[in-house]
């Protein structure tokens, strides 16, 4: 098998180490040779946060090149836009539908790009939803996270009940079933 390449892109707090954990749960389950690496920028003061998933018979370094991941999961829409050169050619991108301002658009030293999707779509596959909306409807907005996932997971081989076994294992005991229903939700979203 080739070595598969995801990116997690998000804001610091929006739940991206954890997505890594259960992709990496998943792959190592599945007995694959996993890389994990993670990058923070000043993560907990709401900056970027991108994780690394590679996985395969025998994977050597943990860093994505650009060009190379086959799917992108983005949690916020100026993240997408900062990391698609990262996309295949046929890759996929899954972006949540949010705009979160970053400092310099806080302090008005900078504008927050407009038509991020519009741009992003005349070049690669995006799948968008707006997760916080969704997630809100489930009862709890924190699982966004979870339901962009299920979504994502549609691009990758894994069946649906080894996304929820590795759910149901990785996130808090409390959240389990909140959890797997927002999987749910993404998963069969089309």
């Amino acid at each position: 098998m080739e070595t598969k390449n995801i990116m997690i892109v998000g804001v610091g707090g929006q739940g991206t180490l954890l997505t890594s954990r259960i992709l990496g749960g998943l792959t190592i389950g599945a007995g694959y040779d996993v890389k994990l690496s993670e990058v923070h920028g000043m993560a907990q003061r709401g900056g970027s946060v991108v994780t690394f998933v590679r996985y395969g018979e025998k994977v050597y370094e943990p860093i994505v090149e650009e060009g190379q991941a086959d799917v992108l999961i983005a949690f916020e829409k100026l993240e997408a836009l900062r990391y698609v050169h990262f996309l295949k050619k046929d890759g996929a991108i899954v972006v949540n539908d949010q705009q979160i301002d970053p400092m310099p658009v806080v302090i008005g030293a900078a504008k927050y790009p407009e038509n991020i999707l519009e741009e992003i779509s005349k070049n690669h596959r995006v799948y968008k939803v707006d997760a916080i909306e969704e997630a809100k409807r489930l009862g709890n907005s924190r699982v966004f996270n979870v339901i962009v996932l299920g979504i994502a997971a549609q691009h990758m081989e894994f069946s649906k009940e080894e996304w929820l076994s590795v759910i149901e294992k990785t996130v808090p005991a409390k959240t389990i079933d909140i959890n797997k229903k927002a999987f749910e939700l993404g998963y069969n979203l089309r």
